[in-house]
């Protein structure tokens, strides 16, 4: 065999070994996407938190759900990057609205709050929530989830 064939096979096992340590790498960063979607999508079921109740877990599926954790953090912790207010330790809590006056975090100011979002708004979370058809069991569920978040004492809640 001449040793521009020898070159000519030599060069192509290289372009194979790499087809084939190309091929497996992508199979092996494929894996792992599908770990971290999996992880990612089994929630909070296993976060650090309360004990919750039967209607507190079904307050937090549904909230979910809807999409809340979105704004309100996945075990409801708000802070960076949530443009909602923390519910953890929110429920009997004081509340800052927007126009300066204060609430107390109660069951009903939470219902009204999730039903119409709008009425009394949460200093520096003017406009953010958006207005939605929840049904009433989701609401008092939310709501359970959020009081079974409450700490110990009262705690001032007001905008970012």
């Amino acid at each position: 065999m001449s040793d521009r064939a020898r070159r000519n096979k030599a060069a192509q096992q290289r372009a194979r070994n790499v087809r084939r340590a190309l091929i497996g790498g992508l199979a092996l960063v494929t894996v792992l996407a599908v770990v971290v979607v999996a992880v990612a999508s089994r929630g909070d079921s296993e976060a650090s938190g309360p004990p919750l109740s039967e209607l507190g877990q079904a307050g937090k599926d549904a909230a979910v759900r809807r999409s809340c954790v979105g704004c309100h953090g996945r075990a409801g912790e708000g802070g960076a990057g949530n443009s909602g207010p923390k519910w953890v330790g929110l429920y009997g809590s004081t509340v800052t609205l927007d126009d300066g006056t204060t609430v107390v975090a109660d069951r009903d100011y939470l219902i009204e709050a999730i039903v119409d979002p709008h009425a009394k708004q949460v200093a520096g979370y003017r406009q953010k929530m958006p207005v939605d058809s929840i049904p009433e069991a989701d609401v008092l569920a939310i709501v359970q989830y959020i009081q079974e978040l409450a700490t110990p004492g009262p705690t001032a809640v007001s905008g970012a």
